[in-house]
């Protein structure tokens, strides 16, 4: 930046996650810890007890309340009643995708959702083609399903994937968990009772209506949560369906100006007179400030990991692989129409609906084709919901022969994947880039796109990035960051530009405002950045009169500036970034958007660089792409 800084600041790392950076993260830990679960069934079920592992989940436990009585195997209370929470969850990421994610502009996501269908389609095909006209066809749905926790935790551990890779993924596994669930509750629900079903319709509707009435408090949800559950698994609908349907109630948006306020004052009124009644109300606001599916995912999604999805797998991996399970699942129409749907239908599935679709269709790739090889052997990792089907479809002998084709279609689909993304790594770059003139733009995270004539930019606007900086005259963290930025202008030069905006928190800050407002007035006679420059040299003097020194010691026209600042003629444009900040999605200080794509990563020299060189390297393929294909135009990528 123009202007010498008093001196150097070391960034701080952010540790900040976006929301699907959360959720992965905690996915990547809960694949771990199921397959210890899976591990530890297996040799609990092979070892000299194996006999109490059967014994002790199919031990019965009732709840009795008058005359009331409700009793279920311990797995049954783990299928049908703790993995109510893990769909719960799993229709959390769905609504959330829906509202702030990649499904939330229908049109763009064409492409991935038909290779999920298709990914699912013909792993059924595949599955029947060996046993239809037997009992054992009833085992179809098994081969539906991806397992979120283990493809995204293999997918942590590849080379060679895009990060565009994870976000197809999810995209893709959001579709099969809707798919799936619904298929559960048509195909695999028996002795349907109409007048509980009807009942559990009704207490989703009351759900529906306290949504709607805006109630916030989270008894009531639980209460009729859990009488939905009860009434779904009375009706003989799997009671998992209830989880992804109240899961679906809570929307998603990020946090919003004026609950942020909010919170902040009444913060301020507590700490000035620290009462109990002062606490509740303030810790209250705070919550409330968030929306209810970021809330409710952070307090589920860890159990649902660390918890219940393992203990799913302790309850339900537990196969005796003796010699005779073995050689009978080595000739099983189940294990073999098992593998072959996830391994090989999926794979064929994903890539074969999404080469029609972008060659029939016209519609645009979601990776290159080498990445998509990869990512479509995820998809035969099934694993949870495989083996929830599996439980529901059979019993006794078929049953291990179901739980036998998961494990091992589920090993040899993460070998797959692993081997292909390794594979992609040491292709030529004109194979590994094979398809990147037909990706898809990606969705925008900038509301507002940055404007020469308005905004302050730094560099030239036409720089191949553009780091858009919304900052805090008076955040510490925002100091730290202007130093970041000063050193990723050395490293980059002419291939960086920056644009700052202003998002003061007053509430937090009471003097952030009115420096940003001499920023303004300092722009006004072309001295922009030194004045931030400055301002963030000496946050500790931020007054109006210390405004006015820096003005004189810049050589502006002190008249001009301190009328300027007085008057407040510059208030309407920092109100302008800062309502920029609220439709973007940014509330807190310093957040970035690397070419409109918010950046979630740690605000230093080395993790901001790593992600503005991947986004050089893939505006150098564009080019590269669009001078191979001549009149067919690349999209543009971020």
């Amino acid at each position: 930046m123009n202007g010498a800084d008093a001196h150097e600041v070391t960034a701080r790392p952010a540790g900040r996650l976006g929301a699907v950076r959360r959720f992965v993260a905690t996915e990547h830990a809960g694949a771990v810890l199921m397959l210890v679960a899976t591990l530890a069934a297996l040799g609990w079920a092979n070892s000299p007890w194996g006999r109490s592992y059967e014994a002790v989940w199919s031990t019965h436990l009732g709840i009795h309340l008058g005359s009331g009585e409700l009793t279920l195997q311990l797995r049954e209370w783990v299928n049908q009643g703790l993995m109510a929470l893990f769909f719960l969850v799993a229709g959390l990421e769905i609504r959330r995708e829906f509202d702030m994610g990649e499904l939330r502009e229908r049109r763009r996501v064409a492409t991935p959702v038909l290779a999920a269908l298709g990914g699912m389609v013909v792993p059924v095909l595949l599955y029947l083609a060996l046993n239809a006209g037997r009992p054992t066809a009833v085992g179809w749905g098994i081969v539906m399903g991806t397992d979120t926790a283990f493809a995204l935790g293999v997918l942590a551990l590849t080379r060679g994937a895009s990060a565009r890779v994870r976000t197809f993924l999810l995209t893709v596994v959001v579709v099969d968990d809707a798919v799936a669930l619904t298929v559960v509750a048509l195909a695999y629900s028996q002795d349907l009772s109409w007048p509980a079903l009807l009942a559990a319709v009704a207490l989703y509707g009351l759900v529906l209506a306290l949504r709607a009435l805006k109630v916030r408090a989270g008894w009531p949800y639980l209460f009729l949560g859990t009488g939905v559950w009860a009434m779904t698994l009375a009706a003989g609908v799997h009671p998992t369906v209830a989880g992804v349907a109240l899961g679906l109630v809570a929307t998603a948006y990020p946090p919003r100006r004026e609950g942020l306020r909010r919170a902040g004052t009444r913060w301020r009124t507590f700490r000035m007179n620290p009462t109990p009644a002062l606490a509740r109300r303030t810790s209250r606001s705070v919550t409330d400030s968030l929306s209810p599916n970021e809330r409710y995912q952070h307090l589920f999604h860890p159990w649902t990991s660390y918890l219940i999805v393992p203990l799913f797998a302790l309850a339900n991996a537990g196969v005796t692989l003796d010699a005779q399970t073995l050689s009978g699942a080595l000739t099983s129409p189940i294990t073999i129409g098992i593998v072959l749907g996830l391994v090989v239908g999926k794979t064929v599935g994903i890539l074969g609906t999404t080469w029609a679709a972008s060659r029939i269709g016209g519609l645009p790739l979601p990776l290159p084709w080498a990445q998509l090889i990869g990512a479509s052997a995820l998809g035969g990792i099934g694993f949870t919901v495989s083996l929830l089907i599996a439980d529901t479809s059979f019993t006794g002998p078929a049953l291990s022969q179901a739980k036998v084709g998961v494990l091992a279609a589920s090993v040899l689909a993460a070998v797959l994947s692993w081997t292909t993304f390794a594979a992609v790594a040491r292709l030529p770059a004109r194979l590994r880039t094979a398809g990147a003139d037909r990706l898809a733009p990606p969705l925008t995270d900038l509301a507002d796109p940055v404007d020469p004539d308005v905004d302050h930019v730094l560099g030239y606007p036409d720089a191949p990035v553009t780091l858009v900086w919304y900052g805090d005259a008076q955040c510490p963290h925002c100091r730290a960051a202007h130093a970041v930025v000063r050193q990723l202008r050395r490293v980059f030069g002419e291939d960086l530009a920056v644009v700052y905006r202003h998002l003061p928190l007053h509430e937090i800050h009471p003097h952030a405002q009115l420096a940003a407002e001499a920023t303004e007035a300092a722009a006004a006679q072309g001295q922009f950045w030194p004045m931030l420059t400055t301002i963030y040299a000496h946050q500790q003097a931020l007054t109006a009169a210390d405004l006015t020194t820096y003005a004189a010691a810049l050589g502006l026209d002190v008249e001009t500036f301190t009328a300027d600042l007085e008057d407040r003629r510059h208030a309407l444009r920092v109100e302008r970034d800062a309502d920029s900040a609220d439709t973007s999605g940014a509330t807190g200080t310093p957040t970035f958007y690397v070419n409109d794509r918010r950046y979630t990563g740690r605000h230093d020299v080395p993790a901001m660089a790593a992600e503005i060189r991947r986004t050089l390297q893939i505006q150098r393929l564009r080019r590269k792409a669009t001078t191979t294909v001549g009149s067919t135009p690349a999209a543009t990528l971020h």
